[in-house]
């Protein structure tokens, strides 16, 4: 498959967005072509510049976060710096934004003036708790979304407080959320000749985000009063299905709660008396038996090394597989056959740039990953670039901007 043709070329995002969420959003619709222009604020920027920042002056958490952006610098707080918002906004179409509810509208940029400005604009826009109901105007982050959202309840194991998971999954779940949004209202403007703006909103809220992953928590609440606990390492009403320590220290995922694949996994680990035991015949019988389960699992796992115990599952395919670091990642043949890992010159605080892999573009379309195009952007890279080729504004009239500070 050609690379020169992506299913978004010829889309233009203005994104305003800071940290995770709506950036995530921006790289996904980035990703596949669009040309997103990033807005950010003059000599500071994006914090996620700073986050995890351990030499140069931009963090690969950013790098990674602004992949195929463009970075320019506007002050929004000053009436140039909104003006300008407002005529590239003309010749754009998805405003995509992660402020606090109203700071916009504050700053004369609602979705009415935007509209005003661009009748077919796509306005995607990220908050804590959406842009309505009682708890709009709250602030929050993700890791506040996610103990709202039912998630944080459930991870971690049952003697001990709820823990996090080790990324913010409440940012790129909204993020993922508000791309697919983005794209739908888009998919809408080309079958539709003229969509009224309430359609053309798209209101992500975090909190939301994380509830719609939840499966069947609320349901199986109200339907039979049960209340889901943390389980550790098992899944609820799952089994079995763990994690199982190996002789070098090391421990693996095996997953072979199928009622056909328990019956193989159990020949394999050498207790046909499981494949035989009626209570183990079907799912729930093996839930309330996980204890014996994983007992009898981690007695043959512990006697083989991980690469010893996955050879033999591998074969006998029960599914399987290492609990990967970011050095096994690296390392990869499966992520190394699809592009998953590709490499870019960075400025790292060294005396040279570095060769820095970044994680490829999901989902693949031709068999492997597209290219990426570009990590995240130096602060203001595009700033003179934009204003000329889009507002035509001459290299006197950007000079000034600078000098007023917008």
């Amino acid at each position: 498959m050609t690379t020169d043709i992506r299913p978004l070329d010829g889309v233009r995002v203005l994104e305003l967005g800071n940290y995770v969420a709506a950036p995530t959003a921006g790289r996904i619709l980035g990703d596949f072509g669009a040309e997103v222009i990033k807005v950010e604020r003059p000599k500071t920027g994006d914090e996620l510049r700073n986050w995890r920042l351990y030499g140069g002056d931009t963090s690969m958490l950013y790098r990674t976060i602004n992949r195929n952006k463009k970075s320019i610098t506007l002050d929004l707080r000053t009436e140039a710096g909104r003006r300008i918002v407002l005529d590239l906004i003309r010749q754009c179409d998805v405003l995509l934004e992660n402020f606090r509810p109203g700071i916009l509208e504050k700053w004369g940029l609602g979705p009415e003036v935007l509209s005003e400005a661009n009748p077919k604009l796509v306005i995607t826009r990220i908050s804590a708790y959406g842009q309505t109901g009682p708890l709009a105007q709250r602030p929050g982050f993700a890791a506040v979304a996610e103990a709202v959202g039912g998630l944080r309840e459930l991870v971690g194991d049952p003697d001990r407080p709820p823990v996090r998971v080790g990324v913010s999954i409440g940012d790129s779940i909204a993020g993922i959320y508000a791309a697919f949004g983005t794209v739908m209202a888009l998919f809408q403007r080309e079958r539709v000749e003229q969509v009224p703006l309430a359609q053309r909103v798209i209101d992500v809220a975090l909190n939301e985000s994380i509830l719609s992953v939840m499966e069947s928590l609320v349901p199986d609440y109200l339907a039979y009063g049960i209340e889901r606990q943390r389980v550790g390492g098992r899944m609820e009403g799952i089994a079995p299905s763990n994690a199982y320590p190996c002789s070098d220290g090391f421990s693996i995922i095996i997953g072979g709660n199928g009622d056909a694949i328990f019956q193989r996994y159990m020949q394999v680990i050498d207790r046909p008396d499981l494949a035989a035991d009626p209570e183990l015949q079907d799912n729930w019988g093996r839930w309330t038996n996980r204890e014996r389960l994983d007992a009898a699992i981690g007695e043959w796992t512990i006697q083989r090394t991980r690469a010893e115990a996955l050879k033999i599952l591998e074969e006998a395919a029960i599914p399987c597989g290492p609990i990967y670091t970011a050095a096994d990642l690296v390392a990869d043949e499966q992520l190394k056959a699809r592009n998953m890992i590709q490499s870019f010159p960075v400025e790292v605080g060294e005396p040279e740039p570095k060769s820095v892999g970044f994680t490829g573009i999901v989902p693949v379309i031709g068999g492997a990953s597209l290219p990426i195009r570009s990590v995240g952007p130096d602060l203001g890279e595009h700033t003179r670039e934009v204003l000329a080729g889009l507002l035509g504004l001459g290299d006197a009239e950007i000079d000034a901007l600078h000098q007023d500070g917008a």
